[in-house]
């Protein structure tokens, strides 16, 4: 266990250093910080496991100090220590996982160190099993891995026992009627005409998953009442796994950004947008535009801290992601006229233009328009000053 004290008094250091050292095993004090600053960058680089962070100190208080950690190291598990009881409340406001009075008792201490143990195992167990189990990818087409294995595609039978497959799998762990299946594979044809064709579709999707070893996924009928219900078992959704990541990240800091960047790569492209699955538009909605709003935090930080090239780099991917999206052509635009590139501007303009009056047939917005106006004559460089 990895562990960083942090406390503006030095004697209550050292005194916290040697208890632990001594009446705790398996414990590596890897830093100890009396400056709140210098112990936020040493717990960013470090990534300790515990921080044992003391309430009342007069540079930070040990609150805000804490709400900082949080933001910057979500894993890092938080331990106040405190001469005031009633700080104790607050602590557990923030979410923190015990605090200590001092002067600290030894058996006190044991027992704040066993409940870290238990959360720590905790956090292993769920790590191992985002990283160890089968994994279904929903991104742009359905795959399977297994863990320690390489990503296959699935070789459906036929469409019908593709989107069968998928229309379950979008609605996992709830019981389909045999009825909706039939409307949505089969619309407009007689039911005793189709419900063979039904049969023998969910048998190919049967085979389809044990051919690929993922049979861990089931699909019971026997006893739904004429329904269907998918059950994933161990195995887990790329496109969930990624929601829980990206949603973990509240603050973007220099503390922060590299994993933020690393969370927005794992979205791999739209939910099942290989397929026209009208049903699936919703879902793939939802995830396109929490992307979108988590790529636009981040590009709204590298132009607050007058990172062009990065503004440049995310806006780009917007763009490739979501070719739409006329917000991303005018960002760069804008972009490019502070960077006194005139051929990007132009570019940019161009394709806009291709993709919106072209391709889609629609107008571009009006202040878009307006703005290249300006710009040709060159008004938003007068504008500027």
């Amino acid at each position: 266990m990895k562990v960083i004290l942090v406390d503006d008094e030095r004697l209550a250091l050292i005194g916290l250093q040697k208890s632990l050292e001594k009446e705790v095993s398996g414990i590596e004090i890897i830093a100890t910080y009396m400056n709140p600053t210098e112990a936020v960058a040493g717990i960013v680089e470090h990534r300790p496991d515990v921080v044992f962070l003391d309430i009342h100190m007069p540079e930070m208080d040990g609150m805000d100090l804490g709400r900082q950690i949080q933001a910057a190291t979500p894993g890092t598990e938080i331990i106040f220590v405190t001469s005031y009881d009633q700080y104790a409340v607050h602590a557990f406001e923030l979410q923190a996982l015990d605090y200590v009075m001092k002067p600290i008792q030894k058996d006190r201490l044991k027992q704040t160190v066993s409940r870290v143990r238990e959360k720590l195992s905790v956090k292993r167990e769920q790590r191992s099993k985002d990283t160890n189990v089968p994994l279904i990818c929903c991104f742009n087409q359905i795959q399977f891995k297994l863990p320690g294995k390489d990503v296959q595609v699935a070789k459906w039978r036929t469409s019908k026992a593709q989107e069968l497959f998928a229309y379950l799998l979008h609605h996992r762990n709830q019981v389909i009627h045999r009825s909706v299946l039939l409307e949505l594979l089969w619309p407009g044809m007689e039911e005793e005409k189709t419900t063979h064709q039904l049969y023998t579709a969910m048998y190919h999707v049967r085979q389809t998953l044990k051919t690929c070893n993922m049979d861990m996924i089931t699909i019971q009928s026997g006893h739904l009442e004429a329904g269907y219900r998918l059950e994933l078992g161990e195995a887990q959704l790329d496109s969930e796994q990624w929601e829980r990541e990206i949603r973990q990240w509240k603050v973007i800091d220099a503390s922060t950004v590299h994993a933020y960047e690393q969370a927005l790569h794992l979205y791999k492209g739209t939910y099942l947008g290989n397929y026209e699955y009208m049903w699936a538009e919703p879902e793939r909605e939802r995830l396109r535009y929490l992307w979108l709003y988590h790529m636009r935090q981040l590009s709204l930080y590298y132009q607050q801290h007058g990172l062009a090239e990065k503004v440049v780099e995310s806006t780009q991917r917007i763009q490739h992601m979501l070719p739409d999206e006329e917000e991303s052509y005018f960002m760069l635009m804008k972009l490019y006229d502070e960077m006194h590139n005139d051929l990007g501007v132009e570019e940019q303009y161009r394709l806009l233009t291709t993709r919106m009056e072209q391709d889609l047939e629609i107008p571009i917005s009006e202040d878009i328009t307006e703005w290249y106006q300006d710009w040709k004559l060159g008004l938003t460089k007068v504008m500027k000053k």
